[in-house]
């Protein structure tokens, strides 16, 4: 019978948290910011600009805070934004 010991240490993956931020790109047209601003002017609130984003919270398991980083850098850019009218950053928490 094979075993780890008394007090064997066993790492595995490790926890990451991120936050993914996604707003419309600045030289492009944001409807729902638009709308928002129009709303607040409305309830006599002064705003000059209103953008509207989406912000995403994830925990990814990796072996490194590198490799995680990468990981969320993937899923930032080829799942949660698109490229051509949005940008994102990516935030570690």
């Amino acid at each position: 019978m094979t075993g780890f010991g008394v007090g064997a240490i066993i790492f595995g993956p490790m926890r990451f948290k991120f936050r993914v931020i996604v707003m419309p790109k600045r030289d492009l047209l944001d409807p729902q910011g638009r709308a928002v601003a129009g709303v607040l002017r409305d309830m006599g609130v002064r705003v000059e600009d209103v953008r509207v984003g989406k912000s995403i919270n994830l925990i990814v398991e990796a072996e490194s805070e590198e490799e995680a980083e990468r990981t969320v850098d993937r899923i930032a850019r080829d799942v949660l934004s698109n490229p051509i009218i949005e940008d994102y950053t990516v935030q570690r928490l």
